[in-house]
């Protein structure tokens, strides 16, 4: 089964082609983050704009180079939750329009289950049941994965999502949107004997779940004090971006062991834009061999937003019998636990 998979979610527009048979074929991703910079985020109509604008084009590229015709496609799956409504709609009418003039099944698919799967795009893949820590701008969560669409909800952030700590802190010290990678990049000429302390929010009690909100203030409150002290230069800010960066990682790693141990499970996979960050990889990799547990993750460019998750997402459950009605369903909030076993009839 050959599946065009279409990302519009939010600021990247992705499309892709994977085959059940051969695996994916072909992928293309255009990002908006330049365009959205200058506002310190995503400016929701601007996005849904552009994906107007691109995601035709991009599905006519990505067809010519898998050397197809729109005639070869099985299926089609677009996003359709959770997101941006504006943007969500976007793809999900051009998706279901396709599948309709073609006579091909579509479906809906879930953005944090294609996330959650991504990993499963690479040779080195997981076996069920594993823990997935799901982290990005929008999502701080900890969720035991036992089948496709067999989802438990162990915790999630309370506040602010790591990714949003991140912008957040970046953008207090004058760094480009999104701040995540700024930081990351910066936080390597970081001094880490500068005396600059955060603490690991919520590791000192039981449970799974985040909060960031205070370790944002914390750094508020800290480049305040350097400015007071006129100490607020190239190295404090090299010093308190590794600082930052240490103390969410450290909390990320503390909660991902923490689930493990609880559930008895031996494999974490790490999905979503935060997944990237190289020391959370490195960290994960460190302390989860001392309990004997494997740690999994998507290449970059499948870590953030992209159409190939959404493609091989959408083929488990198409090859299952599973699709969706003509009626377009967005939904800008859509938990997990919502979502019907693989085998479970229609989405």
């Amino acid at each position: 089964m050959k599946v065009l998979g279409l990302e519009t979610s939010c600021d990247e527009t992705g499309i892709a082609i994977y085959d059940t048979d051969k695996g994916l074929l072909t992928h293309k991703i255009y990002t908006q983050i330049a365009q959205h910079a200058e506002y310190g985020g995503v400016v929701p109509e601007l996005a849904s704009r552009d994906h107007v604008r691109k995601t035709l084009p991009l599905i006519e590229e990505v067809l010519a180079e898998a050397q197809l015709k729109k005639t070869d496609l099985d299926a089609v799956a677009y996003t359709s939750g959770p997101g941006l409504v504006g943007a969500l709609m976007a793809g999900a009418t051009i998706g279901r329009s396709m599948a309709f003039s073609l006579g091909i099944p579509a479906l809906g698919v879930h953005h944090m289950e294609g996330h959650l799967l991504a990993p499963m795009l690479e040779e080195k893949q997981p076996k069920m049941p594993f823990i997935a820590l799901l982290v990005s701008g929008g999502h701080t969560q900890l969720v035991r994965v036992d089948a496709i669409g067999e989802y438990k909800l162990l915790g999630q952030s309370l506040d602010d999502a790591a990714g949003e700590a991140f912008d957040k802190a970046a953008k207090m010290i004058g760094l480009p949107y999104p701040g995540g990678p700024y930081i990351a990049k910066l936080a390597q000429q970081g001094n880490p004997d500068a005396g600059i302390k955060f603490p690991r929010p919520m590791t000192d009690r039981p449970g799974l779940d985040f909060s960031f909100s205070g370790l944002k203030t914390a750094f508020l409150t800290a480049v305040h004090d350097a400015l007071d002290r006129e100490a607020f230069n190239d190295q404090f800010q090299a010093d308190i971006a590794l600082a930052f960066e240490q103390a969410i990682v450290d909390t990320l790693v503390i909660k991902c062991r923490r689930a493990l141990e609880q559930e008895g499970l031996d494999q974490l996979i790490i999905a979503g834009g935060v997944s990237a960050n190289k020391r959370l990889q490195s960290q994960l990799e460190t302390q989860l061999a001392k309990i004997n547990a494997g740690v999994f993750y998507a290449r970059p460019e499948f870590c953030t937003d992209n159409g190939a998750m959404i493609a091989y997402a959408g083929a488990q459950r198409l090859v299952a019998g599973q699709s969706s009605p003509l009626n377009l369903s967005i939904r800008a909030r859509w938990p997990l636990s919502d979502l019907p076993d693989i085998h479970e009839g229609t989405n």
